[in-house]
């Protein structure tokens, strides 16, 4: 997720949880995107009074120009942030400054599995209203059938072997000809660190996703259900519960319950199984009125 983006109302997380999806939200801003290993990310780290923020096509060149040379000759920018090639997006780009440094960075679609992309990214019908960041979302398509045929067959690391090459201008990526960082354990104790405090953190993730408020509706055969949600920075604020179903319990309990939790699947379940739900929902099996209250569809 961007930075500024409602993390909830990106992605299918139903699809995510079942998939085994990891979710999290970068330190740029920009749009929601979906990675995979065809997928080639890059970056550049340039001082912050060398570049207008915000202007990608200078910085993206060198990738562009690779691009070409390796067959790729329709790819182009466009708009604000992307790169495209017979109209449809193979990379979006974004921008952080930070420290006197501004930090943009891109993805490549090599070879990605696109169905994957529009079901993680397929958010489904719930009626939600926030003031987060919305992505604009786009076709797309891998890079490698655009690709000369002898660059067609490699791998994901290959790709990029290829495109550094091109952008260092060397005909080798041996150490004597690109100046190539290794880390070090220390460095990789820092980045588990950081993955830890940060990037699989709830609060970061979910909880810093503008408030909103969002209807979740089904009829089933023995009454409709029709919960409201009212969500800030994660926490269920506010619900109620609507419908012309019959109970012999009063669903005030629920929405006592479910009020200052986390807004997620796994917490609103838990919520919910300490209830006994046909007696709040006569006719509905506790298993779809569960499915109702925690999924996103």
């Amino acid at each position: 997720m961007g930075r500024n983006q409602n993390t909830f109302e990106e992605i299918n997380q139903a699809y995510c949880e079942d998939h085994h999806v990891t979710v999290t939200r970068r330190l740029s801003g920009g749009g929601a995107m979906y990675q995979d290993l065809g997928n080639l990310c890059f970056s550049f780290v340039v001082p912050a009074d060398q570049v207008e923020f915000g202007q990608f096509s200078e910085l993206v060149k060198p990738v562009v120009d690779a691009l070409h040379d390796l067959g790729a000759t329709g790819a182009e920018v466009n708009g604000r942030n992307d790169l495209t090639i017979d109209g449809k997006k193979f990379s979006g780009n974004a921008m952080y400054t930070r420290n006197g440094k501004t930090f943009s960075h891109g993805t490549l679609m090599y070879d990605v599995n696109t169905d994957d992309v529009a079901k993680a990214l397929h958010v489904p019908a719930d009626k939600i209203a926030s003031k987060g960041i919305k992505s604009v979302r786009s076709r797309v398509t891998n890079l490698r059938p655009y690709l000369r045929p002898e660059y067609q067959s490699l791998t994901t690391a290959q790709f990029r072997d290829e495109i550094i090459k091109r952008i260092w201008q060397v005909d080798s990526i041996e150490a004597a000809q690109v100046n190539e960082y290794h880390l070090t354990p220390a460095d990789e104790a820092a980045i588990d660190q950081i993955e830890a405090e940060t990037y699989k953190n709830w609060d970061w993730v979910y909880g810093r996703s503008p408030a909103f408020t969002i209807q979740k509706r089904r009829h089933f055969a023995s009454g409709t259900i029709d919960i409201r949600y009212q969500v800030d920075h994660g926490e269920i604020k506010a619900v109620k519960i609507f419908g012309d179903f019959f109970g012999t319990q009063d669903v005030a309990d629920l929405e006592n319950a479910l009020t200052g939790i986390a807004y997620d699947p796994t917490t609103i379940r838990t919520t919910l199984q300490a209830f006994d739900l046909p007696s709040y929902f006569t006719g509905h099996t506790p298993e779809e009125v569960i499915e109702l209250f925690a999924m996103q569809e």
